[in-house]
């Protein structure tokens, strides 16, 4: 059982250093949070490190702790993805890090072309079976990625993906399409990474104007998934336009609006929340507690509406017919 709000430590180590971290862990237990989540890769295992250090003194049945695998801890080719060896090696690396015994929910980070699925699969029923991970996840997995995976550990046997954790926002809804249907037939529970756009629902943002120059998304790169270029679209605009309005009405702020949609949402579990201030992270809190009406909740599910594209527009005409 997780809280309705995970927070997600990714700024630790990088924008934001020991004491502070400690501080919004603290603040987030405090408010009743226990579902913490961070990665080897953030800050290259200084953010699991600080992580460890915080739970310090906390009784480690009170907190789900979970943490990902997938990218470049160094520089040898083994190093990275997903294969049986290094998979091991960097639980091995995360447990030493975060100073526990066992992870709650073990993380793949992204798909791997190079490993077969089922070589992962096997890697982390060993993990499971030796009592270093309770459950395991994975994230940014496409529709069909995920169900081979489901299929396999069905057909083998093998420990099953219990959580999947995708980008998911008022500004972000691309996994309507398959993997949120997949998740809810399947069950799996959903966690969704940056439920506020990378901040650009978080209302600093105005048509026509650049972003502010200390910003996440004016510093994103153009592979980036927050870069500009993604988020400024008449779409999304017309998204804050309707999250403005609803601010108005509610006295809520533009991202304990966001969040309290993404919450409304079938399927989703506990949004990520990350912060670099403690007024954030107080903010985001906001979010939870109470409940958009019905009305809200569709006025902005129609401002962000993502095309309607083949075959699902297909499939939707036939079944009516």
């Amino acid at each position: 059982m997780v809280s309705e709000l995970c927070l997600g430590c990714m700024t630790f180590g990088r924008e934001l250093y020991e004491e502070g971290s400690k501080e919004l862990v603290g603040r987030f237990l405090d408010a009743g949070g226990n579902f913490v989540d961070t990665a080897d890769v953030y800050a290259q295992g200084t953010s699991e490190e600080i992580v460890g250090r915080s739970l310090k003194g906390i009784s480690r049945e009170e907190i789900v702790l979970a943490t990902k695998v997938r990218f470049p801890m160094g520089e040898g080719p083994n190093d990275v993805g997903l294969s049986r060896k290094h998979v091991i090696s960097g639980c091995e690396a995360s447990l030493r890090r975060l100073g526990t015994d066992y992870i709650d929910l073990y993380q793949i980070h992204c798909w791997d072309v190079l490993t077969p699925v089922e070589e992962t699969l096997s890697a982390l029923t060993e993990l499971v079976r030796a009592g270093k991970v309770r459950y395991v996840g994975v994230s940014n997995f496409t529709g069909w990625q995920l169900m081979k995976s489901l299929w396999v550990s069905e057909t083998r046997s093998l420990e099953r993906f219990v959580c999947v954790q995708p980008q998911y926002s008022l500004v972000e809804r691309n996994i309507e399409r398959e993997i949120l249907p997949v998740c809810q037939e399947e069950g799996l529970a959903v966690i969704p990474w940056s439920p506020l756009g990378g901040g650009f629902l978080s209302g600093k943002y105005r048509r026509g104007e650049e972003p502010p120059e200390d910003s996440r998304i004016a510093e994103a790169v153009e592979s980036m998934e927050e870069h500009w270029n993604r988020r400024a679209t008449e779409r999304n605009w017309r998204t804050l336009d309707a999250v403005s309005e609803i601010s108005e009405e509610t006295g809520k702020s533009y991202a304990q609006i966001s969040l309290n949609w993404l919450l409304r949402q079938e399927g989703v579990t506990a949004p990520i929340i990350g912060a670099k201030r403690m007024e954030q992270l107080e903010d985001n809190l906001g979010a939870v507690g109470w409940a958009l009406d019905e009305g809200q909740v569709e006025r902005l599910s129609k401002a962000s509406a993502i095309e309607e594209v083949y075959p699902y527009r297909f499939i939707r005409e036939m079944q009516r017919v």
